[in-house]
Order: C-alpha cells, then structure tokens, then sequence
C-alpha cells in the first residue's frame, strides 16, 4: 500500500494531502477534493441573500402597517370633528366652526385649556388630537350651504415625500 505524503498547510490548519491517482476512479475522486466547500460556500451565500431578502420584507411590512394606522387615526378624526359640527347643527349653520384652515407650521402636542364657545372648544380639541396622533398632522373645514368638507393632513414619509391627505364630505 502506498503511502500518500504529507503538505504542510500554509493556513496553519491541519496538513493537506496530495492526490496521486493510481487509476481513472481514483482520479475522479481526486478531481471532487474541495467540491464540497464550494457547494457549502454557495448555499451559504443564497441562504444569506434569502435572509436579507426577508429583513427586507420585514420593514417594507412595518412602514406599510404604520401608514395604515396613519390613515386609521386620520379618518376616526375626520369622523371625530364632524360628529361635534352635527352636534352643534346651530352654530355650525351661524358660521361657528368656519374659516378653519391649514395653519403654516402644525401646532405643538401639548395640553390645551379648552375656553370659549362648544365651537371654539371643538376646534382647540380636534387641532390638539391632530397634532398629538398624527406626524405633523393639521386639519381644515369649509362649509358650502350644508355640506362641510373637513380635511386632514400629516406626513407619512418623515418628510421625504408630499404630505398624505384624507379629504371627506359630510351634509349637516
């Protein structure tokens, strides 16, 4: 039996072997040495790009539940402000909750004393919701005769693209 000489390994790992084929079976085998750590190189590689495919879906996941929760809030606030204008059907009518438009700068989130007429107080309380559950989140009205059409906008994006916008219409 032949004995198959020793390398020394330049890597300081274990010594490799040097292949010398006696016949064309051995040969294949010697022409296979290493293919096992490329195939395990590769799949390495694909499971890698799967996984950061996967982080990728992840948080295009996370921005898209955010947006719709957004969009939720807007919409409950929109419905919010046009149940206080139909509960006050009379002072709406006399012109209380209009002229209410987009502010230049959206208002801090803080606590705010409500005073003046259940007109004023709605407005102070709806622009106060806007700005403290919404991203930058401003409202308008305008009523024509009996419809009133309430506006809410905020920004989705974190300033990197247009303010999003939920417009609805409601009849007194």
């Amino acid at each position: 039996m032949k004995r198959i000489p020793l390398l020394s390994n330049p890597l300081g790992g274990p010594a490799l072997k040097r292949c010398h084929a006696p016949n064309r079976a051995a040969s294949r085998r010697c022409q296979q040495l290493g293919a096992s750590l490329v195939e395990a190189l590769v799949a390495a590689l694909l499971l890698s790009l799967g996984l950061l495919g996967l982080a990728s879906l992840q948080a295009t996941s996370l921005r898209f539940a955010s947006s719709v929760s957004q969009r939720s809030q807007a919409t409950y606030l929109a419905y919010d402000i046009a149940d206080r204008i139909r509960a006050n059907r009379p002072a709406t009518l006399d012109g209380a909750y209009d002229g209410q438009a987009f502010p230049e700068t959206p208002p801090a989130c803080s606590a705010v004393e409500l005073i003046g007429t259940t007109a004023e107080r709605d407005l102070q309380a709806w622009t106060t919701h806007l700005a403290c559950q919404l991203p930058r989140g401003v409202g308008a009205l305008d009523r024509t005769g009996a419809i009133v059409t309430i506006t809410v906008r905020w920004d989705d994006s974190r300033g990197q693209d247009a303010p999003k916008q939920f417009l609805m219409e409601t009849e007194l």
